[in-house]
């Protein structure tokens, strides 16, 4: 296995400390993690069944997979999937971490990242001793064959879509070559100016799963970052593998939360609440980064703003602290985010409003 880099957001501390320093407190946009409560119809469902001492299965509970099916099927088209190729996980982070070396890579295989990728990518191919490549093209990769491929649309952190052709060319150029594609999709749910559209749709894959997975989490959509909730789903065959693994391992999602999971797919109220929370606070911070200078690129889906001042994102990371506000330097998420900040629409509806109150006021 290769050394790990060093966890990025320790080195946020200076930031953080001068953010806090204001006299209004710190604005934390710097990390994705949910503010708003979780809905009483999840909590009661957690609640229910809390008293069960048993063993959860590793595979969820049938409903809780028939629940994600249906979600899939109704929230995002996504047709011709069995509820035996769905796998609750214990939120999405493990598996990404942990998904090159469950899927039997290793050292002499590569893994494709994006250019500018959630840095859990780069941390998975590491554990499992495998080499990395950032590339967002196809034609970068040579003749080469890589054993597996990361696709994010919505992206972390420039919000970018990938349209259906490209995800197709992807699918199709993996398929020829037998390399797994695994498609974050965690942020599917939050289109703002653009449709995302999963690698499990049919006009991507052509109604086969064949050598394809996509990750899921109710974290950002249902604000269960607190109870690790998600799951991966696609290929039957891949998915079997991982659960035989799994079931060794004891990566089990607890049965508490496998109840609120099912009733969080279910409930597509949950869903467009928070999406409108989300909105909201973007419409606020979108207007008052482009009102003070700020380029904002890309951003048309998701839980971010990809935003410029032109300048090494550190510089500017120092800028925002000293109001108050705290961000992410596009640095965490790879060499090509050197100019650009990202900025969380994680925060509550008060301290939204107060980082745009603070940058009105240059």
């Amino acid at each position: 296995m290769s050394s790990l880099p060093d966890f990025p957001w320790d080195s946020l501390a200076g930031a953080k400390a001068t953010a806090n320093a204001h006299p209004g407190g710190v604005v934390d946009l710097s990390v994705g993690t949910p503010v708003d409560p979780v809905a009483p119809g999840i909590r009661d469902a957690l609640a229910s069944v809390s008293d069960i001492p048993g063993y959860p299965q590793t595979h969820g509970t049938p409903q809780l997979r028939a629940a994600a099916v249906e979600a899939l099927r109704r929230r995002h088209g996504v047709t011709g999937l069995e509820p035996d190729a769905v796998l609750p996980t214990i939120g999405s982070k493990e598996l990404v971490a942990w998904l090159p070396r469950l899927l039997g890579f290793g050292p002499g295989d590569t893994v494709v990242l994006p250019e500018l990728a959630y840095p859990t990518y780069e941390v998975g191919a590491l554990l499992a001793g495998a080499s990395v490549l950032r590339s967002d093209s196809l034609v970068a990769l040579g003749p080469q064959r890589p054993a597996m491929i990361w696709l994010n649309s919505p992206s972390n952190p420039t919000g970018r879509v990938l349209g259906v052709d490209h995800l197709r060319k992807v699918v199709e150029w993996a398929r020829e070559r037998d390399v797994v594609v695994v498609s974050d999709e965690c942020y599917l749910a939050l289109g703002w100016e653009g449709e995302p559209v999963s690698v499990l749709h049919p006009t991507v894959n052509g109604g086969s799963t064949t050598g394809l997975l996509a990750v899921h989490s109710l974290s950002k959509s249902a604000s269960l970052a607190s109870y690790r909730a998600g799951f991966v789903t696609g290929d039957p065959v891949l998915v079997a593998r991982l659960l035989e693994i799994r079931k060794h391992a004891g990566m089990i999602v607890p049965r508490p939360v496998q109840e609120a999971m099912t009733v969080a797919l279910a409930d597509d109220e949950v869903l467009r609440t928070q999406r409108e929370r989300y909105a909201r606070r973007r419409t606020v911070l979108q207007k008052a980064l482009l009102d003070n200078g700020f380029q904002i690129d890309h951003s048309e889906a998701g839980l971010y703003l990809w935003a410029t001042r032109g300048e090494d994102s550190w510089q500017t990371v120092g800028w925002l602290a000293e109001r108050g506000i705290l961000v992410a330097p596009g640095t965490f998420y790879g060499p090509a985010g050197g100019k650009h900040v990202r900025v969380a629409l994680t925060a509550t509806d008060e301290r939204v409003e107060a980082a745009a109150d603070r940058l009105a006021g240059q």
